[in-house]
């Protein structure tokens, strides 16, 4: 006698999860499709953290961070000190596949 299980063909609860991954293609393109004024700042959304407000910047290991799907990112708060000193000490480094959102929003909104 075979006996046969039935399959659930609905995804589990971590399918939703992976779909809103961003992949580096997908910030890529964001990138080239936005123009950013200086009166404004991205805001990056995550799974399992506070939005934050901020600039993605261009260090010397910017490519091999990118291969990786990683960002170094300023935030608003450090918008000041960044233009003075240019250090990317100020920013810190996330993770792409945690940013479910990017958006484009007036340096002083945030939720």
């Amino acid at each position: 006698m075979v006996v046969v299980k039935s399959v659930n063909k609905t995804p589990g609860p971590g399918f939703k999860d992976y779909l809103c991954r961003m992949t580096t293609e997908s910030i890529e393109k964001f990138f080239e499709s936005q123009t950013i004024p200086a009166n404004k700042s991205i805001r990056i959304d995550f799974k399992k953290r506070n939005a934050i407000l901020g600039v993605i910047v261009r260090g010397n290991d910017y490519e091999d961070l990118k291969s990786k799907n990683f960002w170094r990112v300023v935030m608003q708060s450090n918008f000041e000190t960044w233009e003075r000193s240019r250090s990317v000490d100020v920013a810190k480094i996330y993770s792409g596949s945690e940013f479910t959102r990017l958006s484009i929003v007036a340096n002083t909104e945030m939720v």
